[in-house]
């Protein structure tokens, strides 16, 4: 439970080691490719694969065109023989599919059930497969791409949307209608966008986030993480010395910080999970129009601290400025009277940022699981 207690990270019900993983490149990225590299990473999506007639005759059409691409006669049997190949390793697999129907992704998942996460491919944007109906396609008809996630969901599998950020009339919405659709995770190329549509895409959903494309250094990858990313994947640069160098340093992180992934204090950039660091709205600044946003009084919001920190280290703190930890800010600001009760409680500063960690668990819960609020921050 190691890799647990330190990254607190499931997909599909098995524990993520760490939250690099790598993404799909059609006619690359299989499994002996994870294999090679299952030391330094937590997750891949092999693939992409075409599981039906027209998507596989677009594959063809795209390797005379000089593209990469897997190509074969059965993909179930193919797909059976990579997923066999991973079971050796502790790397959450996911497979990344293109189908012209949403009953071709239905096949897949009834031949393999819970094995696997299901990643629909709404990324590629190559006209051969957007003619036939998927990769961006999908983007541009939202309610296709409902459609295949209802299929997917039908046979009770874990769903990912790969999508290219830019390409939808609005990431956010169409994170929310991913959300409402039933998908368990969203796996984004960023573009050119960077940090600033990873937070707009985190206050829209509470959605397991892949943040890709160039995440290859640790600055990269904590940008990521600190605007509302879980994990970070990479494709071209997934070599091994690249792999290795993330997962220590960002292991590193967690190990001293408590969380990974603690988002930028709100009045810095930081995604509506930061409203675990703010304090008591009494005071003009970034909190006031977070709440109008997400659609919290000012009444509902200490309400909702309060009780989320019933019991729990945090919920008294005589010597802070409002009689309790859960107004105290992130552990990098300098705060005599924050570390001061601290100390008197015996509760480090990794302790403290974990238990703020599960403090912004309850509110993402509470805003998008019980109140199905979005914030729309941008």
């Amino acid at each position: 439970m190691e890799a647990y207690d330190r990254f607190e990270l499931l997909i599909n019900d098995q524990i993520v080691k760490t939250p690099v993983a790598i993404a799909s490149m059609a006619g690359v990225v299989d499994a002996a490719y994870v294999l090679e590299r299952a030391d330094h990473i937590g997750a891949a999506f092999i693939g992409g694969y075409s599981v039906d007639g027209p998507t596989m005759d677009a594959s063809r059409r795209m390797a005379l065109e000089g593209r990469k691409e897997f190509l074969y006669d059965d993909p179930l049997e193919e797909l059976g023989r990579q997923i066999d190949m991973l079971k050796q390793s502790d790397v959450v697999t996911g497979i990344n599919l293109r189908g012209s129907t949403p009953a071709a992704y239905a096949e897949v998942a009834s031949a393999f059930e819970d094995q696997v996460v299901y990643e629909i491919d709404a990324h590629c944007r190559q006209p051969a497969m957007v003619e036939v109906g998927c990769g961006e396609f999908l983007l541009q008809h939202p309610a296709r791409l409902v459609e295949i996630i209802h299929a997917l969901k039908s046979e009770d599998v874990t769903v990912s949307v790969k999508i290219r950020a830019g390409v939808a009339a609005d990431d956010r919405d169409l994170a929310r209608v991913i959300w409402k659709a039933g998908a368990d995770i969203l796996h984004v190329d960023l573009m050119d966008y960077g940090h600033t549509r990873i937070r707009q895409i985190r206050n829209s959903c509470p959605l397991t986030l892949i943040a890709n494309n160039s995440i290859t250094t640790f600055n990269r990858a904590m940008d990521a993480f600190s605007h509302g990313a879980d994990l970070v994947s990479l494709a071209r640069k997934s070599n091994l010395w690249t792999l290795a160098g993330l997962d220590a340093a960002i292991t590193r992180v967690a190990d001293e910080s408590g969380w990974y992934n603690a988002p930028k204090q709100l009045c810095r950039g930081g995604d509506i999970r930061a409203l675990a660091f703010c304090c008591m709205p009494v005071k003009p600044c970034p909190l006031i129009p977070t709440l109008e946003r997400v659609g919290l009084s000012r009444e509902d919001y200490l309400k909702l601290k309060q009780e989320a920190v019933k019991g729990t280290p945090l919920e008294d703190g005589n010597g802070t400025c409002f009689g309790s930890l859960a107004w105290c800010c992130k552990i990098s600001s300098p705060c005599l009277f924050r570390n001061m009760t601290l100390e008197q409680k015996g509760l480090s500063a990794r302790e403290y940022m974990r238990c703020k960690h599960h403090l912004a668990g309850e509110i993402m819960h509470r805003l998008f699981d019980e109140g199905e609020t979005a914030a729309g921050s941008r």
